[in-house]
């Protein structure tokens, strides 16, 4: 198995591509140990000294470390981790287990406009960066994103949301008036 490894635009985090589907829909994220109960490959890299939060995407791993450790000490620990799952035929997530970016369910013809744009326009470029954009929603013309993967944590992500997202919303959706990022 030959996994590629690309650069995130945050440096704490690379993505892995194994070549093969990760995710068959949505993505999920986990941003600690604890989380990754559901998901026997994030719960086999959290395992991994140094991992800091894993996301999955549809044919992508992202993996975020902590400060203190080398991507030349743990990218191979990483690819070696990632190998062993696809080896032993475990799924991503176990079944029943629900996955992140559950959709918010809304009749609001502004907020299905805020959603499609996002998915059509945002999360394919976002997705490429090795991460994720999930909608939290919309509320006195201030649109609440939540960023996962590579996102999260980016140096760049408030310019992201800033001047690419809220720019682009507003342009489009005149009532969008701000976009946040929230947790």
């Amino acid at each position: 198995m030959f996994i590629q490894t690309e650069s995130t635009p945050n440096p704490a985090t690379l993505k892995f591509l194994p070549g093969k589907a990760v995710m068959q829909s949505g993505t999920a994220n986990f941003a600690e140990a604890g989380e990754a109960v559901r998901s026997p490959i994030a719960a086999r890299l959290f395992a991994i000294e140094g991992v800091a939060g894993v996301f999955l995407g549809s044919d992508f791993v992202t993996v975020t470390k902590t400060d203190d450790k080398d991507w030349d000490v743990l990218r191979p620990q990483v690819l070696g981790g990632i190998m062993e799952h696809y080896q032993s035929g475990r799924p991503m997530i176990e079944e029943g287990a629900s996955e992140d970016g559950a959709s918010i369910d809304d009749d609001d013809p502004i907020v299905k406009q805020i959603k499609e744009l996002i998915d059509t326009r945002v999360r394919p470029a976002v997705a490429q960066d090795g991460g994720d954009i999930v909608f939290k929603g919309f509320e006195a013309g201030i649109v609440s994103l939540h960023m996962q993967g590579a996102c999260a944590g980016c140096p760049s992500s408030t310019a992201t949301l800033k001047h690419g997202i809220e720019n682009m919303l507003r342009y489009y959706v005149p009532e969008v008036q701000e976009v946040r990022a929230v947790e």
